[in-house]
């Protein structure tokens, strides 16, 4: 769970997680990786026996953050990694949905695919660009390529999180394109997005709300950068990411981890 400035929500948050996916798990942990929060994001998870709080050295954005509490998590071998942001925009029921895809299909990956989101019109029209591309470059649509809830086997994000650089701006991306090419078994389902929590805007890893409708700058540099980076990554002939292959557990996995069965999840 990537974190930045979200103190006011966070902690209902996983009270709700942890209250919904308990009964499914022998053990559940969670892993924080605040993004150099100004608000004490850190300090109201204090304490917390089943929150580990990873500090990041230095703000770098949604990306790098999203990777490390891949990292972290992964570290503590789970029998599924589930990945959510921190500013708690879906309900507990929809990672019981997730976590019961994974286990009674067999899938290697599970989507949480966003319903009724209250995004502002640029960001939907981003979505709907970077969907088309990937569905060109895969030769396959992908129905919401960059959410943010997805359930992973550990040695698919494992080998997913190795191909990525540490700095990555959209890991998301780059990862629903190779579990495609690299024939993961992925399975989608619904899910309801809800506004952030917490009163206040300060929160979210693109920091305020604009008050006009119109892309801020800060995001128009971020496409232009993101899109580079999914060229030099993904899509060009010889991109790092092109090379993934035999992602599903119905092939060999070569040196990839074998999967734990305690029973035990991490998000």
């Amino acid at each position: 769970m990537p974190a930045f400035n979200e103190a006011e929500g966070i902690g209902g948050f996983i009270d709700e997680l942890r209250s919904s996916v308990s009964p499914l798990c022998e053990r559940v942990t969670f892993v924080v990786a605040d993004d150099q929060s100004t608000d004490g994001t850190s300090a109201a998870l204090a304490g917390i026996a089943d929150v580990q709080v990873k500090l990041q050295p230095h703000n770098r954005g949604h990306g790098p953050t999203a990777l490390a509490a891949y990292r972290a998590g992964l570290a503590l071998s789970p029998e599924v990694l589930v990945h959510v942001d921190g500013d708690g925009q879906f309900l507990g029921d929809d990672f019981v949905t997730l976590l019961n895809a994974i286990t009674s299909t067999g899938a290697d990956v599970v989507h949480g695919v966003r319903g009724g989101r209250t995004d502002a019109w640029y960001r939907n029209v981003l979505t709907g660009c970077v969907r088309l591309l990937v569905a060109m470059a895969a030769g396959r649509g992908v129905p919401d390529v960059n959410t943010p809830l997805r359930a992973y086997r550990p040695w698919v994000a494992s080998a997913l999180v190795a191909a990525v650089p540490a700095d990555a701006q959209v890991p998301h991306v780059h990862f629903s394109l190779a579990e495609v090419r690299g024939g993961a078994k992925v399975r989608y389902v619904r899910v309801r997005s809800i506004p952030r929590r917490g009163a206040s805007a300060t929160g979210t890893m693109w920091g305020g709300v604009p008050r006009i409708a119109l892309p801020p700058k800060r995001l128009r540099q971020f496409v232009s950068a993101a899109l580079r980076e999914m060229w030099q990554l993904s899509l060009k002939p010889g991109a790092p990411l092109r090379s993934i292959r035999s992602l599903s557990s119905d092939q060999p996995r070569g040196s990839a981890p074998t999967p734990d069965t305690s029973g035990r999840a991490s998000s």
